[in-house]
């Protein structure tokens, strides 16, 4: 296939998001608003009859006092990652980034490597041998990604592996929790989740939790709750302007691209949490809440709620997104782990990120300024 590459309209990119499935809320065009650190760029790909067939959004980040860029193309390009001509959608991607001054490209190939149901899960976390959720048998694998990865790594491009002690990546999470619902009933969804998720739900009904849909005027109930959150769970929080700025950007591009959910007993918030959706993937996005009251359960039930809105919506998944791959006990990540394999879904591994040196000084220079961050 004869490939094309140009830069794209924030109209033709949004059509062409829309034209698919499923597409990660970080590759349409909104989601470039959202970081005003990074110079955004819709890319799409044409065949030889001028059709796009891919797009993707890329985002470069300057180097100061310098005219060069990381480009980071978070959670894609949309392509087909599948091809057997791969290379051939690669390569006129990285012409155009270095011309536009790239000393390294980042993406995140969206591909699916294996998948953990949670009966696998909670079997490894069970296991004293399992030190890692990779140490056990998964429930299923996608074979043709090992070979997307043989051949990324024969044109160069470097895995950058999970952080040693969670399991993270440095950019996007290569491990997350998904429930499907597609062709699933509620009452289905409802059995698959396990008995202490069930009755943690009942708990919060009788006691009189409320969830509702928040609006912009809401999110500094949200970020108080956040910035709670980021003290207790050890992370670095984000300003109250981001989130303002997500909500202003995403939703100029869809109203109900972003949502607010906020769990309420006698008046008081004690758990929010935000929802993005793009076709048919929704997913649980942020997370917080208070460390009192907590026997009346505001968090299942506000997952709960989040998860009968998407089956609303039709949506095929509800991501509730990155897990920690370490199984150890004194991993403090594990509870979180836990919590989710609660709603029965499945564990999936992605591709994860993957590097491209433009500049092998350049690049490096920067491997080492994010390790001293």
């Amino acid at each position: 296939m004869t490939l094309r590459l140009k830069p794209i309209t924030r109209e033709q990119h949004l059509a062409y998001a829309s034209s698919r499935p499923s597409v990660s809320h970080m590759q349409v065009p909104s989601w470039g608003d959202v970081k005003p650190d990074w110079r955004a760029e819709s890319l799409g790909w044409f065949d030889a009859q001028d059709r796009m067939v891919g797009a993707g959004l890329v985002l470069y980040r300057p180097l100061p006092k310098l005219k060069r860029y990381l480009a980071y193309l978070p959670e894609g390009p949309v392509i087909d990652w599948h091809a057997p001509d791969l290379e051939e959608w690669l390569r006129p991607l990285i012409d155009h980034l270095k011309a536009q001054g790239a000393f390294s490209v980042k993406m995140g190939p969206p591909v699916v490597v294996r998948r953990w149901d949670a009966d696998a899960v909670k079997a490894a976390i069970a296991d004293p041998a399992a030190r890692r959720l990779r140490d056990a048998e998964a429930t299923t694998y996608e074979p043709r990604a090992f070979d997307v990865a043989d051949r990324l790594r024969r044109m160069g491009w470097q895995q950058t592996e999970p952080g040693s002690e969670d399991g993270f990546a440095a950019g996007q999470p290569r491990y997350v929790f998904q429930v499907p619902l597609a062709e699933r009933s509620l009452e289905e969804i409802h059995r698959g989740l396990n008995q202490q998720w069930r009755r943690n739900i009942k708990k919060a009904e009788k006691a009189g939790v409320t969830v509702m849909r928040g609006a912009l005027e809401d999110l500094p109930a949200f970020y108080d709750l956040y910035v709670e959150t980021a003290e207790r769970d050890r992370f670095i929080p984000r300003p109250l302007a981001y989130f303002q700025r997500m909500w202003t950007a995403l939703a100029a591009e869809d109203p109900d691209r972003m949502r607010l959910y906020l769990a309420r007993h006698n008046g008081e918030v004690l758990a929010a949490a935000t929802m993005l959706t793009v076709g048919d993937h929704v997913w649980y996005s942020y997370g917080a809440s208070t460390s009192h009251k907590r026997e009346v359960q505001p968090n299942n039930a506000i997952q709960w709620r989040m998860l009968i809105d998407a089956h609303q919506l039709g949506a095929s998944v509800y991501d509730l997104r990155g897990i920690t791959d370490t199984l150890e006990d004194s991993n403090y990540l594990l509870g979180l782990l836990r919590f989710k394999v609660g709603t029965g879904g499945q564990a999936i591994e992605y591709l994860g990120e993957w590097d491209l040196p433009l500049n092998r000084v350049l690049h490096k220079a920067l491997d080492l300024y994010m390790a001293r961050r």
